[in-house]
């Protein structure tokens, strides 16, 4: 597998906007009322929207690992988030603070610090004003527990 040193820029505006996707997958799962897994979310949305075939094997990657540790990953975010709580968070962030963490915690290809930046910039697209200083807080938090325990 190639190291995230060696991606390309073709390869990493890819991961980029397979995070877009990510995101609008997790999106409509919550809107579905979070029925199935996000991998049914991912199926019906490719039932009727076209993904890159360049791009769909790292949504499908990252959405199979959030699938497998959601309460993980829903327990080390609310680990790092002080004075609020994870359910209350607006939509788009709680999906952004979701992938940012499946990055971080189970993507070894991927370095933390390039998942943390890249959460900030679907933040900044996708999320309110406080989103991206917010997600940039809670997702340093989450690095620095999870090295304290490596």
């Amino acid at each position: 597998m190639t190291g995230p040193a060696q991606l390309g820029h073709a390869e990493r505006l890819d991961r980029s906007r397979a995070r877009a996707w990510m995101l609008q997958i997790h999106y409509r799962w919550e809107s579905e009322g979070c029925d199935g897994t996000l991998l049914g979310a991912l199926d019906r949305t490719i039932a009727t929207r076209s993904i890159s075939s360049r791009r769909l094997p790292y949504v499908r990657q990252v959405l199979t690992l959030m699938d497998q540790h959601r309460t993980e990953v829903d327990g080390a975010l609310r680990a790092a988030l002080v004075n609020w709580r994870l359910d209350r968070l607006l939509s788009m962030d709680r999906a952004v603070l979701r992938i940012g963490a499946v990055e971080i915690l189970y993507v070894e290809e991927t370095p933390p610090k390039v998942a943390i930046q890249e959460a900030i910039h679907l933040a900044e697209a996708y999320g309110g004003d406080e989103s991206p200083g917010f997600v940039n807080g809670v997702l340093d938090a989450l690095y620095k527990r999870a090295s304290a325990k490596a």
